[in-house]
């Protein structure tokens, strides 16, 4: 299913976008220079344990990777999934 979800950038308003039976989830962001940092993740229950929270970090990092930018993982959410995929080539700053 998490393949299939579409995620969204939008840009303007600073997060990815996923909109599973009409609910909408996100992860906020900001980039600070050289970093991208990820603020939140929200996925209202209605469609939580669908990989949505996961396709969203994902394109994010996807994105991240694409523009030489470095992860700040600020949500928990995030931090846990780079955790559980180390393989992942992106540059993350925990500091």
């Amino acid at each position: 299913m998490a393949d299939d979800l579409g995620v969204v950038h939008n840009e303007a308003a600073h997060r990815y976008e996923a909109r599973v039976d009409g609910v909408l989830a996100e992860l906020a962001y900001r980039v600070e220079g050289e970093r991208m940092v990820l603020t939140h993740t929200g996925v209202p229950p209605a469609i939580e344990g669908r990989g949505v929270g996961s396709a969203l970090v994902r394109a994010a990092v996807g994105d991240a990777i694409e523009r030489d930018l470095t992860i700040v993982p600020l949500c928990w959410f995030v931090a846990g999934w780079l955790d559980r995929h180390p393989e992942v080539p992106v540059k993350v700053d925990r500091g």
